[in-house]
């Protein structure tokens, strides 16, 4: 039991790796892509350890220290993953913002008014974006 989880969490281990590397590069359809195999080795990693702690044995001597080793990689893969997904987020909003911010410019009315004074009863243009993350 405790080697199929082992085994589990080193390939959620890579796919988090993988998605990492991906985030960093800001390469962000690879990531997305990458994060279907997360998602499947996420699942066999949660799905491994239940049935180890169904089982009940708790591992000792080298395999202790494996699996010791492995959580704390798990760990920081898992903060780093964390990081770098919220700095492509804060990214993406930022470049959706900027597009949305010039399409409203640029229907904006010509005139004396303040850039950011619409005319009363005005509506709003009709703005359509599409993003990939």
């Amino acid at each position: 039991m405790m080697d199929s989880l082992i085994l589990a969490g080193q390939r959620l281990a890579e796919a988090l790796r993988a998605e990492n590397d991906a985030l960093a590069q800001l390469d962000l359809p690879r990531a997305a892509t990458l994060a279907t195999s997360k998602i499947a080795a996420s699942d066999a990693f949660a799905a491994a350890y239940a049935a180890q702690a169904k089982h009940g044995s708790a591992p000792e001597g080298p395999i202790r220290q494996a699996a010791a080793l492995l959580a704390r990689r798990l760990e920081e893969l898992g903060q780093e993953n964390r990081r770098l997904l919220e700095r492509a987020v804060a990214l993406q909003s930022r470049v959706i913002e900027t597009i949305a911010g010039a399409a409203l410019q640029r229907n904006a009315p010509m005139g004396y008014a303040p850039a950011n004074h619409r005319p009363p009863g005005g509506a709003a243009p009709a703005l359509t974006l599409s993003a990939r993350v």
